[in-house]
């Protein structure tokens, strides 16, 4: 086996990096997203195990909506990537250029087994610049065909070593090729077929047998002529070893898929679906499609589902030309090399099992797959091409009047390759670039034009999107996801109407229920949103519910599986008012997925609905079990903790929340609650640290301020609480409780009694029945020295509350005042006085005046549904700027609060002793 020298290593390697270095600025397009984006397998809080137990794309494998890609070799090479870079899209990218070297590398090697140095080397730079690889390269998923290339490779050269002196048998090589089979396979289905390779490679090259030597000998053994020699006999026994062990990786496949075929729709692959002779023919006709693209791949398109390539119908159809002239070709290849001895037609012979036998998994013959043309599966047969056309150059380049011009036309080819390879490149930049060169090739994909839609969608420019969804369906006008798209965008458009007229059309496309027949075999799973998307329209309208949990349920009858369907309903039965039935919903989704943290976030949810938070926070906690980091189970299980009361709590409370801030630092929610723990433990320096955090992240955030304010009041910090309660009354001027902290402080530590009266005078504007409002204008009246005033004052506000014990007090001394200013020995009462008492009024009215605390309740989110979660982030941060007057309080709360009104009614009692003169 000739080696390799390092100076072909580097002229391989840097060729590759000279076509890809650009790829490095691609993102993540494409079936990146639901690879990596979307993959919770790529996370290091996952298992390992999911890995061996999910398809390609983080789906188990159990379940039907499952692809059946079982690639966990990939996924762990993704994983390490998320290890070091999380979503780095340079590391991913990097790191498939150095799998394409390595590839080209050990390409060269094997290249060498049939063809001279010379042509070895051309036929490894001719693969290395190929475009057609760009998507297995450049596109991250294409990591599968990298990484199986390699082992495939591997394996074959470790056969090929398996041949000793005197035609011995070298065990260890062949054990070594079925362990690297089986690692090829686990990064993708296709390395099983370097079996089949090694199995030509035997018989053919490594024994020398021709087609005819073969059948003559054959026919002697049939005729009793003769016996089957003992090398045969070897190469038998090598060949049933590898055909065992091809079976037994074929078996355990099969088991890992439950003997379950993916589920297609017939817009992936329209002639899978079609009947006789259109299946066959089309088929047929999709080789020379892909020989073509090897042999002039100037026309690239990231996807060839759907229209992209019409049915061939009938025999007359002028492309069964093509066909017909491929079949020829391809056949007189396979006759020349089986027939004739000699090095070109072993050439030829292992060129031809690299093109063919890798390409069968895609080719339709076994099993139906979900694409017509992929250009990532040419990756291997393209090896074979490369082989065939470095074979062929040699033979011109040998002949004296076509060497220059071979040389010449090498170069053009190397050159015109690199050049489009480096360009097509740019096209992965984007989603948005990725889709629209796809369309400069073919306009009648309807997928096409639904994914440049949803790039467009993603950058929240709708009104373009929506040109492009409806083209989409004007190009396939059964396509179910075009119009659900139509719908969603006219919804995202505040188009409420023609957003259900989309739907509406969607749903009309569905096939009918055949009794006896399983559904979700006939139709794509996600489909079945059209059901859901439409009902969480329509329940915008409150007279409509029943209606949308009609479509729920109607999707449910469909598919029992379908989980969001459960999801969604639970989140309907809740607005319904109905929180026993949308917890049954989510029992029921959880028997479907019980490792969905979302899901145990929403039946917390639930259990808070029905009063009962203990079972709320236990489902809380089996949320952050899965999830550790799941935001909005850390925010209201933090919250719930802190309403209990229970100060053991506190300090997994307050652990929770800083897990939260960590997560969303730029939250002011969670700096203001972790404030209001602080306040809870009488850590003021902590709690004033933390409310000045929320209130920088937002300015106007009603609550911190106004408790900040308060806690400045309550540690005897009146002056530093009044830029505080200006700030919060400019942003809510209508803010009651700020304006009588301001103007008790105006009045007690300001001594300035106008601008305390503006305050209450305000605050009955805006509520003329606020006691306290209008008892501290009586109290400003009397500071005033205006008797009358203040005694009508304190009747009116006795009228409000006649229960208030110490307004009837006030007013009785009020009224003595009134009486004694007849004799001319009494002097006027000291301000001061009246000041203590409203002083002492102020305790009592702050006393149970925080804002938020013990009040803050669990918003819901909706699994798998970022929409939800915004939206409930939202609501989240409403009720944190909103408070209940008389939040529920713990026993021991209540005793204290109970203790401070004793102590200030015992001081009242000192006061109106002051004011009687006593």
């Amino acid at each position: 086996m000739a080696e390799i020298s390092l100076k072909e290593v580097a002229l391989i390697v840097g060729v590759v990096a000279a076509c890809y270095w650009n790829s490095l600025f691609c993102g993540f397009v494409f079936d990146d997203v639901s690879a990596i984006l979307d993959n919770k397998d790529l996370h290091p809080s996952t298992p390992l195990k999911n890995l061996f137990q999910n398809d390609f794309w983080g789906t188990p494998m159990s379940e039907e909506r499952s692809h059946k890609s079982y690639r966990p070799l990939t996924v762990l090479t993704f994983r390490l990537n998320y290890l070091f870079s999380e979503l780095n899209a340079v590391s991913y990218h990097f790191l498939n250029i150095i799998f394409h070297g390595v590839v080209c590398v050990v390409f060269l090697k094997v290249c060498k087994l049939f063809l001279d140095n010379q042509s070895s080397i051309v036929a490894s730079l001719l693969f290395a610049v190929h475009p057609i690889h760009t998507e297995a390269v450049t596109g991250v998923v294409g990591r599968a065909e990298l990484l199986s290339s390699i082992f495939f490779l591997a394996a074959f050269l470790s056969y090929t070593k398996s041949k000793g002196p005197d035609n011995t048998i070298v065990w260890t090589p062949i054990a070594l090729t079925v362990f690297l089979v089986a690692v090829a396979t686990l990064c993708k289905e296709q390395g099983i077929t370097v079996v089949g390779i090694c199995c030509v490679y035997e018989v053919f090259i490594a024994q020398g047998y021709t087609l005819p030597v073969l059948w003559d000998t054959a026919v002697q053994i049939l005729r009793g002529k003769g016996s089957i020699p003992f090398s045969m006999l070897q190469t038998l026994l090598k060949l049933i070893v590898l055909m065992f062990s091809t079976l037994l990786l074929v078996v355990v496949r099969v088991q890992v898929i439950q003997s379950q075929l993916p589920v297609f729709t017939r817009f992936d692959n329209p002639a899978a679906v079609s009947p006789s002779p259109a299946r066959q023919l089309t088929f047929n006709y999709l080789l020379p499609v892909n020989a073509w693209l090897l042999l002039n791949p100037s026309e690239l398109c990231c996807d060839w589902t759907m229209g992209t390539i019409p049915l061939v119908e009938s025999l007359l159809d002028v492309r069964n030309v093509a066909t017909l002239t491929f079949f020829c070709f391809l056949g007189s290849l396979i006759v020349f090399s089986l027939r004739y001895p000699g090095d070109s037609s072993k050439t030829v012979l292992m060129a031809l099992c690299l093109i063919v036998l890798p390409f069968i998994p895609a080719s339709n013959l076994f099993f139906p797959v979900g694409f017509v043309v992929a250009e990532r599966v040419l990756y291997v047969p393209s090896m074979g091409f490369c082989i065939l056309v470095a074979h062929g150059w040699k033979k011109l380049s040998n002949k004296s009047m076509l060497r220059k011009i071979s040389w010449v036309c090498l170069a053009v080819v190397l050159f015109t390759h690199a050049l489009k390879t480096l360009h097509r490149n740019w096209d992965w930049e984007s989603e948005y670039t990725l889709f629209m060169s796809a369309l400069k090739v073919n306009k009648n994909n309807a997928k096409l034009w639904n994914n440049v839609g949803h790039a467009l969608e993603n950058e929240k420019n709708f009104e373009r999107a929506l040109q492009f969804f409806i083209q989409a369906t004007q190009v396939q006008p059964d396509d179910i996801g075009a119009h659900m798209n139509v719908g969603r965008t006219y919804k995202n458009l505040n188009k409420t109407k023609e957003a259900e007229k989309s739907y509406m059309i969607a749903k009309s496309l569905m096939p009918q229920i055949i009794p006896g027949k399983k559904y979700a075999a006939r139709v794509a799973p996600n489909h079945l949103n059209v059901y859901i998307n439409l009902a969480n329209l329509i329940r915008a309208n409150e007279s409509r519910l029943e209606e949308a949990d009609q479509l729920y349920r109607q999707a449910i009858s469909m598919r029992p599986d379908f989980k969001q369907a459960y999801i969604s309903r639970g989140e309907l039965l809740l607005k319904m008012n109905k929180p026993l039935k949308a917890k049954e919903a989510y029992l029921r989704a959880l028997e479907l997925d019980s490792t969905n943290a979302d899901l145990w976030y929403n039946l917390a949810i639930v259990y808070i609905e029905l009063k009962d938070p203990t079972e709320a926070l236990k489902n809380f906690n089996q949320a952050l079990e899965l999830n550790p980091m799941h935001k909005l189970a850390l925010f209201n299980s933090a919250l719930l903790m802190q309403e209990s009361g229970n100060a053991q709590l506190r300090p997994e409370a307050k652990q929770r929340l800083l897990n939260y801030v960590k997560e969303e630092p730029q939250d002011a929610n969670g700096y203001f609650n972790l404030g209001m723990l602080a306040m809870d433990d009488k850590k003021d320096t902590e709690a004033e640290a933390w409310m000045k955090k929320a209130i920088k992240l937002q300015p106007n955030f009603r609550s911190a301020l106004f408790n900040l304010a308060l806690l400045y009041s309550q540690t005897a910090k009146e002056l530093m609480a009044l830029p505080i309660l200006e700030d919060l009354l400019k942003y809510y001027p209508d803010h009651t409780k700020g304006l009588i902290l301001k103007g008790d402080i105006l009045m007690n530590q300001k001594k300035d009694i106008v601008g305390a009266k503006k305050c209450f005078e305000k605050i009955l504007e805006l509520d003329p029945n606020n006691v306290q409002g209008k008892h501290n204008l009586c109290v400003v009246y009397f500071e005033e020295r205006d008797l009358i005033k203040a005694e009508k004052c304190l009747v009116e506000t006795l009228a409000l509350a006649p229960h208030e014990e110490y307004i009837q007090r006030h007013l009785n001394i009020v009224r003595s005042k009134i009486a004694s200013l007849s004799a001319p020995e009494q002097s006027s009462v000291p301000a001061g006085d009246t000041a203590v008492a409203t002083a002492e009024e102020k305790k009592k009215s702050f006393q149970n005046s925080k804002e938020v605390k013990n009040e803050q309740k669990p918003s819901q989110t909706t699994a798998g549904n970022n929409k939800g979660r915004s939206k409930n982030k939202k609501q989240a941060e409403k009720n944190s700027m909103e408070r209940k007057e008389t939040p529920k309080k713990s026993t021991k709360e209540i005793k204290d609060i109970e203790k401070k009104r004793v102590a200030a009614l015992k001081r009242l009692e000192e006061i109106e002793r002051i004011l009687n003169g006593e």
